[in-house]
């Protein structure tokens, strides 16, 4: 008889675990443990190279001087742009065909005047909408006559009409392509972090380069920057749509195009709504930003107030641009929610082409008797003085709130313990660290939760920063905006996880949370600026009251999405509402939680520019001063290091799936 081994073999679908297994082997299974060990025989071998050869700061041999290409391609545009085909042909058109949409949209509003316009859009809000909308229609529409604001108030809705619809059908677009594409999704996903966290002021000067001051530059800039809510969330319902009704679609023998049409894009409604609203919220949040470079309306009177440091009459152009925001969002929010439901019911004027032929004749019967009265715009004879009343009142806030207020301390306490206690130890501790040890760090962290491609990208974004020279700014500017996200996902998460348990709850906070998103930087700068005085604190104020409506509703959207026969089932196994919240709800919207980290990253990076303003110095300052002066080298290089902060901070929280293909990550 031969002799068997005694060694056991494993039978066939058994784990590694079921076998013995010698340290290789373990540290093998351990993914995360490999990578760590790995990363600390890097660091002993590389720290003492570049230590002892480049020291602790980034070495000037290895940065890079684009102040000369960028000075050659400034001068290059302003040499070409009347006569180089690219602008003539192609350029001018689409400047042409942005001042015609405009004055078009702007022309018809002034036709109706303010009585055919307040009709019209309160009946239309009333058609799409219900009653209620109507009514808030028709009070935000009264209110802007109110304060004086009427003829900016519909330069600022022409703008915005042609902006709103161009940003939704560019991101839809991209969305598409992102949604039904891994490949494309990948690639588009960079492309998307730079339209959006790229700072406003850095592309304004380049556009205006190219289009001029004007409207066609104004528009170019609100849809780079509104386009990408739109193009993420429509990506982020198409990947989410239920693979079990694709399936059955599938196997009904339908094609591509129908599965798109009459499965993904239904499914994915939710998304694409929101995606709207964002796109709305972002493009008027651009309003001030564009009056800099010749766009008329609201945000130029927001821009000239504050110019005579006037918060009041500030606040009187802001509260229009506030209400335009109300009115668009619920508008479409609720003709989409009307899509696909049925319409059949009610009287039969309501429905159909005799509802909107209604609404046609009646608008028109407005305008005209507003015509025949001789008045087309807002009398203002009954226009209402909201400056003084603001403006008496900012005082006797800064008077009783600034300091000497019992036991909590005054507003300037609270901004100098932030800025001892938080702001300046992040930044000492990130400038006095060596450049090498924070790219290790960054490529620790991306690859722990990542692929070795999400690593490798981090890491050369960080790089990017230190060859463009300016690594010291990044490093205080990275301070501020971890400091400020910290702070946006903690009260961002918790308030959204209230929300999505509370219908009450979030139906008061929407009208906040508008408000926080639409109101202009702007116009609460100053009141921000006199309670916590110049310096960081306000500036992290800032970021943190602008960033967190989106992360509260993408976290409130994603909980609220959640599968309810998994949160059935947990119930049925006595599951408590703690429990269902952290085992079930938490993990099924993770997608949704890390949509919202990453526009908390993107729209605190947006803010940067506006800390730059009222002290928080570094790369934010250097974008306005390039703007300013016309320095494009100065302002494009800050901005492109922004960007690539944006960059770093998505892969290092944006966990990436690996492949199962039998390779490593």
């Amino acid at each position: 008889m031969s002799n068997v081994s005694a060694t056991p073999v494993a039978p066939r679908g058994t784990t590694a675990v079921d076998s013995p297994k010698g340290p290789a082997q373990l540290l093998l299974h351990r993914r995360g443990l490999a990578k760590l060990l790995l990363l600390v025989v890097a660091a002993a071998v590389l720290v003492p190279l570049l230590a002892t050869k480049y020291g602790a700061a980034w070495p000037s041999s290895l940065t890079v001087d684009v102040s000369g290409p960028l000075g050659k391609t400034s001068d290059w545009i302003i040499d070409n742009r009347d006569s180089h085909w690219l602008f003539v042909y192609f350029l001018g058109h689409l400047s042409n065909a942005v001042v015609i949409s405009v004055r078009a949209v702007y022309l018809l509003l002034l036709a109706l005047g303010w009585t055919g316009v307040t009709a019209g859009v309160t009946l239309i809000a009333w058609r799409v909408a219900g009653v209620r909308i109507a009514a808030t229609a028709l009070i935000s529409f009264l209110v802007s006559g109110l304060l004086g604001m009427w003829v900016p108030t519909m330069q600022t809705l022409a703008l915005m009409v042609v902006a709103v619809a161009a940003s939704v059908v560019v991101g839809a677009l991209l969305g598409l392509a992102a949604g039904l594409s891994e490949r494309l999704f990948r690639l588009l996903r960079p492309v998307l972090d730079t339209m959006q966290v790229l700072p406003a002021f850095a592309y304004l000067l380049p556009v205006v380069l190219v289009f001029g001051i004007g409207v066609p530059a104004a528009l170019l800039a609100t849809v780079i920057y509104a386009a990408p809510p739109m193009a993420r969330l429509t990506a982020l319902g198409l990947r989410s749509a239920d693979p079990g009704v694709l399936e059955a679609v599938s196997s009904l023998g339908a094609t591509g195009r129908q599965r798109l049409l009459t499965a993904r894009l239904p499914l994915a409604r939710k998304e694409l709504l929101l995606g709207v609203n964002q796109s709305i919220m972002m493009a008027l949040s651009m309003v001030v930003i564009a009056s800099m470079i010749g766009a008329a309306g609201l945000g130029d009177r927001v821009y000239q107030a504050l110019a005579s440091v006037d918060v009041g009459a500030a606040l009187a152009a802001a509260i229009p641009i506030v209400l335009l925001a109300i009115v668009m969002d619920r508008t479409t929010a609720a003709a989409g929610a009307r899509l696909g439901a049925d319409t059949t019911t009610g009287p039969a004027w309501l429905r159909g082409w005799q509802a909107w032929t209604g609404i046609a004749v009646v608008t028109a019967a407005f305008a005209l008797a507003g015509r025949l009265t001789g008045s087309l715009v807002w009398p203002g004879a009954w226009a209402v003085d909201l400056a003084r009343p603001v403006n008496d009142f900012k005082e006797w806030m800064v008077d009783h709130l600034y300091s000497g207020v019992p036991v909590i301390g005054g507003t300037a306490d609270w901004a100098a313990h932030f800025t001892n206690w938080v702001l300046n130890p992040l930044r000492d501790g990130l400038t006095a660290l060596p450049w090498y040890g924070t790219l290790l760090i960054v490529a620790a962290l991306a690859w722990l939760i990542g692929t070795w491609r999400t690593a490798l990208t981090a890491v050369l974004a960080m790089a990017a920063i230190g060859v463009l020279g300016v690594w010291k700014p990044s490093m205080n500017t990275l301070s501020q905006v971890l400091a400020a996200l910290v702070v946006t996902l903690v009260l961002g998460f918790g308030v959204g996880v209230l929300a999505a348990g509370s219908k009450r709850l979030e139906a008061i906070l929407r009208p906040v949370l508008d408000v926080m998103q639409t109101m202009p930087q702007f116009v609460y700068l100053i009141p921000v600026v006199a309670l916590f005085a110049v310096g960081r604190a306000p500036a992290a104020a800032a970021a943190v009251v602008y960033a967190l409506p989106a992360v509260i509703r993408i976290t409130t959207q994603g909980l609220r999405q959640v599968d309810p026969a998994a949160m059935e089932s947990a119930k049925s196994l006595g599951a408590t509402r703690w429990q269902i919240l952290r085992q079930v709800q938490l993990p099924l919207a993770r997608p949704a939680l890390l949509l919202a980290v990453n526009q908390g990253v993107v729209l605190v990076l947006a803010v940067v520019i506006i800390g730059g303003l009222v002290g928080g110095g570094a790369l934010g300052y250097d974008v306005v001063t390039g703007l300013a002066t016309g320095d494009l080298a100065l302002g494009l290089v800050a901005g492109v290091a922004i960007v690539c902060l944006g960059l770093m901070l998505d892969r290092v929280t944006q966990p990436t799936e690996r492949r199962t293909t039998g390779k490593g990550a």
